[in-house]
């Protein structure tokens, strides 16, 4: 019987995962508009220590053992034909080509400020946008970081902790941040940024330029519509969850009213045979928490399942955040857990090959 051919739309965090895990018994074909994996995780470790971060999170496809038989694609996605079973793939030269499936995986992902984008690009490309990022950042005398979120809070304390000369604000619209975890998680990063002399705003919701996306860092005035006095700094990071799903290649009858893909708890595509979606890209729920809850595995499981006259699993989503905050610090990995307890990992840049290259990826190579 011939093994059957897997798309995996989007080799991100998710996707090159799922199709690590698929390689060993289907021909895989990855579709990327990146040569490699450029994780989307851990945004303050990238700005302030961005070769501690590229270790770990620039990653090119050419290191991991098990995408060895998985066929790579750098392209943009252009569209999909449901009845012929093919996507349609943009090269880096303008030429279009179909891939054709047997099964689609939707792991696209969601475009969020600067650090996440759905652009077509070289490694050059991607080296010198994280440069100009931290460039930008260590010239600054202030910073204003805006957002309550996990990229805000991380990104708050590693420039405060990296740059200790630089002034930083952090402005957030709730009561507090990280509404989305324990109140127990905030509690102890609170007091860790206060340690490190950020500033906390509350209340502070901004305006956003018409027109702005928030792709770009950028200086001057900030205004709040909640009323307070405007605000300056040299440079202004704005974090503030404005997601877009990179979906404009689907046909908006597999979307919700905001773009994302629609699944059932078994994370099938309703109406589109063999056609599965995972990650921040899958509505799921609305954390869209199957990226962080290493539904790959699950994912996996219910295609070969499907595939095979198996039995498939239902997805349970998380109800709350969880994992890494600010990432590395003084060489240890803080975990948080849904319960809102934290636990470190010690001695991380030893551990770190075994648990994440060996353990999860299977293998990578060293750069």
């Amino acid at each position: 019987m011939s093994r059957p051919k897997i798309v995996v739309a989007g080799l991100g965090d998710t996707g090159v995962l799922v199709a690590i895990h698929l390689s060993r018994y289907a021909d895989v074909v990855g579709v990327s508009s990146k040569p490699g994996l450029v994780s989307g995780q851990e945004l303050g470790l990238r700005l302030a220590r961005p070769r501690d971060w590229a270790r770990d999170y620039w990653v090119s496809f050419d290191r991991y053992h098990r995408l060895d038989a998985v066929r790579t694609v750098h392209g943009s996605l252009a569209g999909v034909d449901l009845e012929a079973r093919s996507v349609q793939v943009t090269g880096a030269d303008g030429s279009t080509h179909e891939e054709p499936y047997d099964v689609l995986v939707i792991a696209t992902g969601v475009s969020n400020g600067f650090w996440r984008r759905p652009d077509l690009q070289s490694s050059d490309d991607v080296s010198a946008r994280i440069d100009q990022d931290h460039d930008r950042l260590a010239a600054a005398g202030s910073v204003v970081v805006i957002g309550g979120g996990a990229a805000a809070i991380s990104s708050a304390l590693n420039v405060a902790s990296t740059w200790p000369t630089t002034k930083v604000d952090l402005y957030f619209p709730g009561e507090r941040a990280l509404p989305h975890h324990h109140g127990k998680v905030w509690a102890t990063l609170r007091d860790r940024l206060e340690a490190h002399g950020v500033g906390l705003h509350p209340g502070h919701r901004a305006v956003v330029p018409d027109g702005f996306d928030c792709d770009e860092i950028t200086d001057g005035t900030v205004e709040w519509s909640t009323g307070q006095p405007a605000t300056t700094a040299d440079a202004v990071l704005w974090t503030i969850g404005r997601v877009t799903p990179n979906t404009t290649w689907l046909p908006p009858g597999l979307l919700d009213d905001d773009g994302f893909v629609v699944v059932d708890e078994y994370l099938r595509v309703p109406g589109a045979d063999g056609v599965y979606a995972i990650g921040d890209v899958a509505a799921t729920d609305p954390l869209r928490t199957s990226a962080r809850s290493r539904a790959d595995t699950l994912l996996v499981g219910n295609i070969k399942a499907d595939l095979g006259g198996g039995t498939p699993k239902r997805f349970k989503p998380a109800a709350r955040r969880w994992g890494s905050v600010v990432g590395v610090q003084g060489n240890s990995l803080e975990v948080f857990t849904t319960s809102g307890q934290a636990f470190r990992i010690p001695a991380w840049s030893f551990l770190q090959p075994l648990i994440v290259w060996r353990g999860i990826y299977k293998g990578v190579r060293r750069s």
